[in-house]
């Protein structure tokens, strides 16, 4: 998997500096400059809404009557249609570890075969997962769904690393912190779609025994919709310019930009992006040689290696592991908030807080997709702005603090929440609240750590690291939510909110605040200064064989005197921005 992000030099300050005189407009309103690029735009928000959307329909799907009377022993009393709860707990998180292990071999495809094909081969699997759910109601029941959603998750898992990358790879510059946001945004819009949907189609046939089956296999087939306009879309969509460059297809690769940009090829903003292109695919291939120069045919066999190779040497020093250990602990802690038993188990969790019925619960349900979608609007602002550091320490106190007050609340009055409604509902607006928090804070900011502390030659399999870690311990959660909260009512609040306090305590203690700091500064933190001077080395080479200070002085700007400085606090944030496309909110 190659790295997305950008080079940290001051060539590359210069030609940013040029470029974006050049394209005259940023941020948003660079979306509809030309209608290729708004496209692009429009795609990623695509590749969002289907995995926000298939996050969180299951949630509803699990409370409907005419469901639960196709999973056979799963349900432990057949009057009632009350879940053997460690058996529903497969149900969900099965498709956790299917998307385990599709972010196990996303990097391998995404090289090998391209972004696009990759993208395409998933959306594939993804629709063979979806139908093999729907074949639930012929009376295959669990194993269909067991079986159908472990396959729909390799498919989820694949993309949500694969299509953010394919459009941080193609987009322009000046959008791609827009594209961070809409990405974000997407997700959350399509978990929010997905309550509702789940709300709707709830009372189709009504909502007890005699409910129509139509009420789960309609939000079930509905996530073909996007999943097909993807795949269709995506036919359609050029090949990543970066990922030609890197396999040695130049001029198809500076064509393909040029018609993405809608400018002639000899254009200098065409030139000027063009050779950092180049210059990032020679820096990642001279990394590659020197650290693995036995990997280095391209053959299918030394690609799926390296994945793995590299990955293991994250593990040889003790500054590179203490990078994996902020990493995947990180991604530990945003699972164990608790907040996809939140997301998967939303309807059960209000109806055990009092709420009187399944139209209820799930109405509650639809609240929680609404203000988590309104609370990551100013996330992306204020990560920049504070600090990742206190936004983390902040939102981990706020949602430990929800936990606790729930868990009191339960404690009081779980045994008889008709005489206290008031209760009920107060615990109900803790949950509203600790999605809030979430939203602002671990969701987006966890991602945006495990992107910007490798150094940039490891950074594609730090990433890979670290969401196997959220897809593995999102796979543990949805496993044993449904068991504890049975087994443990309070407690379960009270262990999630323990976990979340010593969250915050790990941040505030171990996490050395990232924001604004150039690459050499990085290293220092993390005690392996060596490695930015020999990637500062590498980075004169590669400019010097792709000609970056003869491309701006033929256009008249004055290439950087003297050596290999560092513009990392200008450019790097768009590089960051792109590896950040791989952190959907979980």
């Amino acid at each position: 998997m190659a790295p997305v992000g950008g080079g940290a030099s001051d060539f590359e300050a210069a030609a940013l500096a040029r470029r974006k005189a050049l394209s005259g407009v940023s941020g948003p309103m660079a979306l509809v400059k030309n209608a290729r690029v708004f496209g692009i735009a429009c795609f990623a928000c695509l590749g969002g809404l289907l995995y926000g959307y298939n996050q969180g329909v299951f949630s509803g799907v699990l409370t409907m009557s005419s469901f639960k009377m196709h999973m056979g022993d799963y349900i432990k009393d057949q009057e009632t249609l009350e879940w053997n709860s460690s058996k529903q707990g497969w149900l969900v998180a099965i498709l956790e570890l299917g998307a385990w292990f599709g972010t196990m071999y996303s990097g391998f495809l995404a090289e090998v075969l391209s972004r696009k094909y990759a993208i395409l081969i998933n959306v594939v699997i993804f629709i063979i997962g979806v139908i093999v759910q729907l074949t639930a109601i012929s009376g295959a029941g669990p194993s269909s769904i067991l079986g159908g959603r472990f396959v729909t998750g390799m498919g989820v898992g694949s993309l949500s690393m694969i299509v953010p990358m394919y459009n941080a790879e193609i987009a322009p510059p000046e959008v791609r912190g827009a594209l961070v946001g809409l990405q974000q945004l997407s997700i959350t819009l399509g978990i929010m779609i997905s309550f509702w949907i789940d709300y709707g189609t709830n009372f189709i046939g009504g909502t007890g025994k005699s409910q129509s089956n139509t009420a789960w296999l309609l939000p079930l087939a509905l996530q073909l919709v996007p999943a097909v306009l993807l795949g269709v879309g995506m036919i359609f969509m050029p090949f990543s310019p970066r990922w030609l460059t890197h396999h040695n297809r130049q001029e198809e690769a500076r064509r393909v930009l040029a018609k993405l940009r809608d400018l002639p090829q000899d254009h200098e903003l065409i030139e000027l992006e063009f050779a950092e292109i180049q210059a990032q695919s020679l820096f990642e291939k001279k990394s590659l040689a020197e650290n693995f120069p036995h990997l280095q045919d391209m053959s299918w066999g030394s690609v799926a290696k390296l994945q793995f190779v590299a990955i293991g040497s994250l593990f040889k020093t003790m500054p590179m592991f203490k990078r994996v250990a902020l990493a995947t602990l990180t991604m530990f802690f945003q699972q164990w908030t608790g907040i996809n038993a939140i997301l998967y188990y939303a309807p059960q969790i209000f109806g055990g807080l009092g709420l009187s019925s399944n139209s209820v619960s799930l109405l509650a349900t639809g609240v929680v997709g609404i203000v988590m979608f309104i609370a990551t609007i100013p996330a992306v602002m204020w990560v920049d702005k504070l600090g990742r550091k206190p936004i983390l320490v902040v939102g981990a106190v706020g949602m430990a603090t929800c936990h606790i007050i729930i868990a009191v609340i339960v404690a009081k009055d779980q045994h008889d929440w008709p005489g206290h409604k008031a209760a009920g509902w107060a615990a109900v607006a803790m949950v509203w609240l600790f999605v809030i928090h979430f939203g602002y804070s671990w969701g987006p900011c966890a991602w945006i750590v495990i992107a910007e502390i490798w150094p940039l030659s490891n950074r594609p399999y730090g990433i890979a690291l670290g969401a196997s870690s959220n897809w593995m311990n999102n796979f543990i959660v949805g496993q044993v939510t449904p068991d504890m909260l049975r087994g443990m009512t309070y407690g379960t609040y009270i262990f999630f909110g323990m976990l979340t306090f010593a969250g915050a305590a790990f941040i505030w203690l171990f996490f050395p605040e990232t924001k604004g700091l150039t690459l050499e500064e990085m290293d220092v933190l993390f005690g392996s200064v060596g490695l930015a001077e020999r990637e500062k080395e590498r980075w004169a080479e590669v400019h010097q064989e792709v000609g970056m200070a003869d491309l701006l002085a033929r256009h008249g700007v004055d290439a950087p005197a003297g050596g290999h400085g560092n513009g990392f606090e200008e450019t790097e944030k768009p590089g960051m921005t792109e590896t950040m496309h791989t952190n959907v909110v979980k």
